[in-house]
């Protein structure tokens, strides 16, 4: 099969994401220090993560509805267009600080952020069935692509974060908010012939639409399975950001660059897990998520029994490559028990799982070190982590049949037995999409 760097329109979607997440570091970092700056408030700062997660979650499957449902195109890079306006709105605002309005932008920038993902995921995946489908399949052709992102995801991961911290240092937060600005102007650019309409039989509302991808959840054991257990790891997975400070400057003693050196290692072993998935054969999604649950939960463990800094590295060498072997089978296989015509609106479920998961898992964390210790609560995240591998185990994704063009909705709000419905053809579903 054909690489997807070979069809033009792949590589601008696998470069759109990589722009687009070096941005989002880039913002992200840059906002933090701004908000920390003007308030010398920890809590502040959460409060601009929370705002930026949490809140966009609930929003975020209407959105991806409402803009598949639109036969305008170019929403997408729309999308992109509104973080663009948004992110130099706060660049604006930080001349003259406000930390109601910084939320208030914070919010609107992250609805349209996790919405922008979930769609361009499910228009890499159209493009791949459509440009290199035919050489070995439309799940190999999305499995190829998904594993392109991965790599890219992985890059940025590494290198984000210092581009971030180089700019903030130099030029300062606004200007590299600007940056990050002109990075989502840039994915817009790229962008500009997608078409994510998909024409379906639910109807054209939103709401019409939302219920029939919840009915798709509930009657999909396979896919219900995964996005359970996703959200339950995530949990675990993202507890681990307030231990590992305490763990590393308190019981470690390896104060800031320390904490800047597991940091590192981990995005390492990211690529090193990226390119494990990249260069594995069609089949083995099932092993590869629950292969790399398992060894982000071992590097947990491995934290909370680590003597010396150098050993937690070895630790975060082998969670760093879970995490890259970990997300990007995971998509792969929910595309695959997920019919054509409702990947947008799952993939949104999931980016909102990814929102919301993350806060429950913070507090966790926090809670956790506050009534004990960074090593007894590594050892429980890790527990809990290494435990979830039995629900994705359980769901045997690599045994299920790929999803067919075919979905179940409920004719009517008053409905109870949803009923099989055929989807339009792919052809109908926007060109170039």
């Amino acid at each position: 099969m054909r690489s997807p760097l070979a069809s033009p329109q792949l590589r601008r979607i696998i470069g759109a994401y990589a722009v687009n997440r070096l941005g989002t570091w880039i913002g992200t970092i840059a906002l933090a220090l701004a908000v920390y700056d003007h308030t010398r408030s920890a809590l502040a700062v959460a409060a601009v993560l929370i705002a930026a997660q949490v809140v966009p979650a609930f929003a975020v499957p209407a959105l991806v509805a409402r803009v598949e449902a639109s036969r305008r195109g170019r929403e997408l890079s729309g999308l992109y267009l509104f973080e663009a306006t948004a992110t130099a709105s706060l660049a604006v605002s930080l001349s003259s600080f406000s930390l109601p309005l910084i939320l208030v932008l914070v919010a609107l920038d992250g609805t349209a952020a996790l919405a922008a993902s979930a769609l361009l995921r499910t228009a890499g995946a159209r493009a791949a069935r459509e440009a290199l489908g035919d050489g070995g399949g439309a799940q190999a052709a999305e499995q190829r692509v998904n594993a392109a992102i991965n790599l890219a995801f992985s890059a940025t991961f590494v290198i984000g974060p210092v581009i971030a911290a180089l700019l903030v240092a130099g030029a300062g937060a606004a200007s590299a908010l600007y940056v990050d600005a002109a990075s989502f102007l840039a994915c817009g650019a790229m962008l500009l012939d997608l078409h994510p309409h998909v024409a379906t039989e639910d109807g054209d509302t939103v709401a019409a639409r939302l219920r029939a991808a919840w009915a798709q959840i509930r009657v999909a054991p396979a896919l219900r399975g995964l996005l359970l257990a996703q959200a339950v790891a995530l949990v675990f997975f993202e507890s681990a950001t307030p231990i590992e400070v305490a763990l590393v400057k308190k019981t470690l003693h390896g104060g800031n660059s320390g904490y800047g050196y597991l940091v590192a290692i981990w995005g390492l072993g990211v690529v090193l897990g990226s390119v494990a998935f990249a260069r594995a054969g069609q089949g083995r999604l099932g092993l590869m998520i629950s292969v790399g649950t398992f060894l982000i939960g071992t590097a947990y463990v491995g934290w909370a029994l680590a003597p010396t800094m150098v050993v937690a590295g070895a630790a975060a060498i082998v969670g760093g490559v879970g995490n890259g072997l970990q997300l990007g089978p995971l998509i792969s296989a929910i595309q695959k028990v997920t019919p054509e015509d409702m990947q947008g609106r799952v993939m949104g479920a999931l980016e909102s799982i990814g929102a919301l998961s993350p806060a429950i898992g913070l507090g966790l964390g926090g809670a956790l070190v506050a009534l004990s210790s960074p090593r007894i609560a590594f050892g429980v995240v890790g527990a809990g982590a290494i435990l979830t591998t039995w629900g994705f185990a359980r769901v045997h994704v690599d045994r299920v049949p790929a999803a067919t063009g075919s979905h179940t909705r409920q004719p009517n709000a008053g409905a109870t037995d949803p009923r099989p419905l055929t989807s339009a053809k792919a052809e109908q579903r926007g060109s170039g999409s």
